[in-house]
């Protein structure tokens, strides 16, 4: 079982794969054509021409995952092929949106990390002396 995460790289090449081609021949997609790494734990999604199908390859440390879903009807939604690069990036509720077959979703810029600002002083528990977060 893979178990997708919000901290997950997920790419998708925006090009359709020939589908023929098993887990060496997408991780050679991944070398040659995304200059990306097979092996660097990112989820690599793929679908084929029709798209009908996708792929997910993983690596997970021990060997490759290679998970496929075919629609019994229809077509997948979305359309990577108008992206000017072979792979764009996804975030992980993009990716759970693309594998229910809903439309794309805009989601938000990452959060920014809230400066360690001391505001809120906080009492420590028997300490005796009040202290800043």
């Amino acid at each position: 079982m893979i178990q997708i995460t919000a901290h997950m790289r997920i790419l998708v090449a925006t090009q359709p794969v020939d589908f023929r081609k098993g887990i060496d021949g997408l991780a050679a997609v991944c070398r040659r054509t995304l200059q990306k790494d097979p092996f660097s734990g990112a989820l690599f999604v793929f679908v084929n021409r029709s798209r009908k199908a996708l792929r997910i390859l993983v690596y997970d440390g021990q060997g490759f995952w290679l998970c496929h879903k075919r629609l019994s009807k229809g077509r997948f939604a979305w359309n990577f092929s108008s992206a000017l690069e072979g792979v764009q990036d996804l975030a992980a509720v993009q990716l759970q949106e693309l594998l229910w077959n809903a439309e794309p979703l805009k989601v938000p810029e990452s959060f920014r990390p809230i400066a360690n600002h001391r505001l809120f002083p906080q009492k420590n528990a028997g300490h005796g002396k009040d202290s800043l977060l």
